[in-house]
């Protein structure tokens, strides 16, 4: 597994990304492997959805956990897991649940400063503390992703009066440990490269419909593109309406 999360790290290249079609289960993994992925990451709103959950960590762990394994055992590539706020509050706590994760063979997760089921984010000291325990829990080639959803409260007309506090926050996960710093919601490219230059860690955007075209995002210094729900979705609106022709016949 040291050998699968270094070679998951090593993919992570600033200007030449990794692209991540998320799957949601071992199913999904597997098709998105015949199409040519290099690398895994599940979406939890995805994963959540497919069980019948709502996002927000309502799936409970034990499952995730079994999920994640079946994932692993399908597959021969490495495997992140988006893992919300890793089930709980205190350092200790999410260490050991990411201890867990690590112990069903991924080589990395999507951490984030969000209270999952409150309101708000982290301070940056508690996400701080929070990721150092991780970091202690999971050894040093597991890949910490750590997320910021700042740009998750504002629209895109706000997004240049968070940038300076992304990129502290950046700057803050990095030194405590994290491997990739994740910033959903974030489209404006310009903005995207000064994260880019600003941050000591590989850069994750999620691709949406208004967002640069990849060859820009690259250039602006990304490493890594992923998708989101978004591979869920059109997978379930092609399934409905496979559905809704089976059943026109009728």
């Amino acid at each position: 597994m040291r050998n699968k999360a270094q070679e998951f790290a090593a993919l992570h290249v600033k200007g030449a990304p990794l692209v991540l079609y998320n799957c949601w289960d071992a199913g999904s993994a597997k098709a998105i492997v015949a199409g040519g992925a290099q690398a895994l990451a599940t979406g939890s709103l995805a994963v959540a959805a497919a069980q019948g959950y709502d996002d927000g960590e309502h799936l409970p762990m034990a499952q995730l956990l079994g999920l994640v394994g079946r994932i692993v055992q399908a597959q021969d590539v490495p495997l992140s897991v988006d893992f919300e706020g890793a089930y709980g509050e205190a350092p200790e706590i999410v260490g050991a649940h990411a201890a867990m994760l690590a112990d069903t063979g991924a080589v990395g997760m999507n951490f984030e400063d969000r209270r999952v089921q409150g309101d708000g984010l982290w301070s940056l000291e508690a996400q701080c503390a929070r990721i150092a325990a991780i970091r202690a829990a999971v050894g040093p080639d597991f890949f910490i992703n750590a997320r910021t959803d700042l740009f998750l409260q504002a629209g895109a007309q706000g997004h240049a009066g968070l940038l300076a506090d992304a990129i502290i926050r950046g700057q803050a996960y990095a030194e405590a440990g994290a491997s990739g710093f994740f910033v959903p919601k974030l489209w404006d490219v310009g903005l995207i490269a000064q994260v880019c230059a600003q941050v000591p860690l590989a850069v994750n955007i999620m691709m949406l419909p208004d967002i640069a075209p990849r060859g820009d995002l690259a250039a602006a210094g990304v490493a890594r593109i992923s998708y989101g729900p978004s591979s869920y979705f059109a997978t379930m609106a092609t399934l409905t309406e496979a559905a809704q022709v089976i059943y026109r016949q009728e």
